[in-house]
C-alpha cells in the first residue's frame, strides 16, 4: 500500500502468459500449516487513493495489515512483514498515519518457539512499506522475489526515503532468489505453496497459492484489493503502476480461483483475517 503516486512506471507486456500453479501433490506429511499474524493496523480518514474512479472519496476505513506463516515439512515460509514491529514500543503501540501496532511479529513467532533466524524463506506480496517493514529480520533467510519487483525496492526514489527503506535494507545482501519471466514458483517442489505473479499495483506484485489439506486451497491476494468492495467494483488504486495490467491480474486471479476453488483472502480486509484462525490457532 502507498499513499502517493508511483513516480517511476514500468512497462510491462499485458499480453504476458500467465503461468498457472505447479500440478498439486500431497504434502509428505500432514503437518502443512498456514498461521495468519497480526502486524498492525491502518486507518485511512479518506480512501480515495484506492479507487480511480472516484468510489472512496470520502471514505474512512480501518485496514488490518496481516504476516502469513507457512510451516512446510521442509520449511517455514513468512509471507509478507508487515509493518515495522518498532511501533509497537511507541506509547500505547500508535504510530503515524493511524498506524497501530499490538504485538511485535518477533513475539508472535516466539509463541511458536521460533526466531527470525530459524525461517528458512522470506517473500512479499511486493515492496510497500505494510508488506516489508518488518524485512530486515529475515536478511539470514533465503528472499524469494520477484526480479522487477526486487528492482523496484532498490531503485533511487525507494532508497530516497530513509525511514521505509532501513526497514528492508539488509535484505539487499541477503540469499535472494529471483523469480524470472512471470514465472510460477512452487517454493517446497510439492505444489502445496506456490508464487504466482499478478504484476500491475507494482511491477513484481505476487499472489500466494496453500493447498492445505483439510482446509482446501487459499489464496493470499496481497494488495489486489484493499477494500471489501474492491474486489466485486474491480476497483484499481490511483498509485498502481500499470492500470491495464492490474485488470489483467484480476482476471488471472478470478480464473485461478474458479479452477481451484481456492479460499480468497483480501489481505487488508478485517472480515476476512477475522475469519483465520485466531493466531496461534492455524489453517491446515
Amino acid at each position: 500500500m502507498k499513499f502517493l503516486p508511483i513516480a517511476a512506471a514500468v512497462t510491462l507486456l499485458a499480453s504476458a502468459p500467465f503461468a498457472a500453479a505447479a500440478p498439486f501433490r500431497a504434502p509428505e506429511t500432514a503437518t502443512l500449516r498456514l498461521y495468519a499474524m497480526d502486524c498492525g493496523t491502518l486507518t485511512v480518514p479518506d480512501a480515495d487513493p484506492f479507487a480511480d474512479d472516484g468510489a472512496y472519496r470520502g471514505v474512512s476505513r480501518t485496514l488490518v495489515v496481516p504476516c502469513y506463516l507457512i510451516r512446510h515439512p521442509k520449511g517455514d515460509l513468512v509471507w509478507d512483514a508487515g509493518l515495522p514491529q518498532a511501533i509497537a514500543d511507541l506509547p500505547g503501540g500508535v504510530g503515524p498515519q493511524g498506524i497501530v501496532m499490538r504485538r511485535k511479529l518477533t513475539d508472535q513467532l516466539a509463541d511458536l518457539g521460533l526466531t527470525p533466524a530459524d525461517i528458512e524463506y522470506l517473500s512479499v506480496s511486493h515492496s510497500h512499506f505494510d508488506h516489508i517493514g518488518n524485512g530486515g529480520l529475515f536478511a539470514a533467510s533465503t528472499w524469494i522475489v520477484d526480479a522487477d519487483e526486487r528492482a523496484h525496492a532498490f531503485r533511487p526514489e525507494a532508497r530516497a526515503d530513509s525511514q521505509t527503506f532501513s526497514a528492508y535494507a539488509a535484505l539487499e545482501t541477503a540469499p535472494t532468489l529471483l523469480l524470472k519471466d512471470k514465472s510460477t514458483h512452487d517454493v517446497f517442489g510439492d505444489g502445496t505453496v506456490t508464487i504466482i505473479a499478478a504484476p500491475g499495483h507494482t511491477p513484481g506484485h505476487r499472489l500466494l497459492l496453500v493447498r492445505l489439506a483439510r482446509t482446501g486451497p487459499v489464496l493470499l491476494t496481497g494488495d489486489m484489493f484493499h477494500l471489501a468492495e474492491s474486489r466485486a467494483g474491480r476497483r484499481v488504486p490511483r498509485f498502481n503502476v500499470d492500470r491495464k495490467q492490474t485488470l489483467v491480474s484480476m482476471d488471472r486471479l478470478e480464473a485461478l480461483a474458479k479452477e481451484t476453488g481456492a479460499r480468497v483472502v483480501r489481505q487488508h480486509v478485517k472480515e476476512d483475517f477475522e475469519a483465520m484462525p485466531a493466531f496461534p490457532a492455524a489453517m491446515d
